[in-house]
């Protein structure tokens, strides 16, 4: 997508076998190109949130599994770097998805053959990415199209734009569609505590991009919704279960059952990717990463001198509960909007499009 004028990916390859990242953890104040050279940059990018979201960790893990094989390509430093990527962030699929299908390629052939086809197999997963998201948008465009008023008011939690992938997006992929389709378009754009993705990152690449937005509180989205100020809501998710069962930030399940008071369509955008079509159902059934008591208690932001500082803002003695993720039941996702079309959320629906995956 368009950054000042320049297209720009949150991850792309390098000539001489690096990888080059958007470090998210600085934006919107700052943006800083990081270069990853092994598996311990990539290890580090993912936990640290340098990357975040399910296909960018995905392709982010690729790579680190691959820039592991360059310096050994043995089968057990090979397991070894699976074992430390997958356990860099344990909710979303994709970095599993990604690992395991990358093994299951490499480890048959000879020892001396496996950098090249990693890297191969890396840029080609990086590049079907670009394409499942645009696919997405284009579906769901169809979604908005349909909503016959002069504007188009949508809610989005958390960020599922370019910067959650490689390019486009899952949630956001169709509001760039639209946009640039002509249709007017607004976001409202939840803060999406405690790290605040929404406001640094996902009103970050909507100005970049010139669509309309507002940011907005966590807790506001329900007030909007009941004056009838907002018309869709358009999520992405980290992990679906077989079910439609959506597994995404924290925040969006009650953002779900906002919208189910008020007839309001909720849109779920994904790719095929972050389907674990293996899980039965995702309530009480994923396990749910808990972040540091770090992100809560403590806030980021840039002083008047333009300086990023961090202070404290709970008394020292609390306890403090940080889940990263929450699981909305199927009931309350109006649709699927996937890389091959849009499905109801139910074991049918995603069969109905991915029937071969079962």
């Amino acid at each position: 997508m368009l950054v000042d004028g320049i297209n720009t990916r949150s991850i792309d390859y390098n000539n001489d076998y690096t990888v080059s990242i958007i470090d998210q953890t600085l934006l919107p104040h700052n943006l800083e190109i990081k270069v990853i050279k092994n598996l311990d940059d990539s290890i580090i990018a993912i936990k640290d949130m340098m990357v975040r979201g399910a296909p960018l960790i995905g392709v982010t893990a690729s790579y680190g599994m691959t820039l592991a094989i360059k310096d050994n390509p043995s089968d057990e430093n090979i397991y070894s770097a699976f074992e430390k990527l997958v356990n860099t962030r344990p909710t979303a699929v994709d970095l599993k998805w990604a690992l395991e299908n990358l093994m299951k390629k490499i480890l048959p052939i000879n020892k001396n053959d496996r950098f090249d086809y990693s890297w191969q197999l890396s840029k080609s997963l990086l590049e079907d990415s670009v394409q499942q998201c645009s696919d997405i948008g284009d579906h769901g465009l169809n979604l908005i199209k349909n909503i016959k008023k002069n504007k188009v008011n949508i809610l989005t939690h958390c960020n599922a734009g370019w910067l959650a992938c490689v390019d486009w997006g899952t949630a956001l992929a169709p509001i760039y569609k639209a946009y640039d389709y002509g249709i007017d378009v607004h976001v409202w754009v939840d803060e999406t505590r405690p790290r605040s993705q929404g406001a640094s990152l996902t009103c970050w690449e909507l100005n970049k991009h010139g669509i309309p937005n507002t940011l907005i509180v966590d807790n506001a989205g329900g007030h909007l919704m009941q004056k009838g100020e907002v018309d869709m809501c358009l999520v992405g998710s980290d992990r679906t279960a077989s079910n439609g069962d959506v597994c995404n930030k924290i925040g969006t399940y009650m953002k779900a059952l906002c919208a189910f008071d008020n007839n309001i369509p909720f849109y779920v955008a994904l790719p095929e990717s972050t389907i674990d079509f293996k899980l039965e159902y995702g309530v009480n059934n994923i396990n749910i990463e808990e972040r540091s008591t770090k992100e809560i208690s403590h806030i980021k932001g840039v002083d008047n001198n333009g300086n990023i500082n961090v202070v404290k803002i709970v008394d020292k003695d609390n306890n403090i509960l940080n889940p990263g993720f929450d699981v909305t039941p199927n009931k309350y996702v109006s649709k699927l909007i996937t890389n091959k079309g849009v499905c109801e959320a139910s074991t049918n629906g995603i069969k109905g499009l991915f029937n071969e995956k079962y």
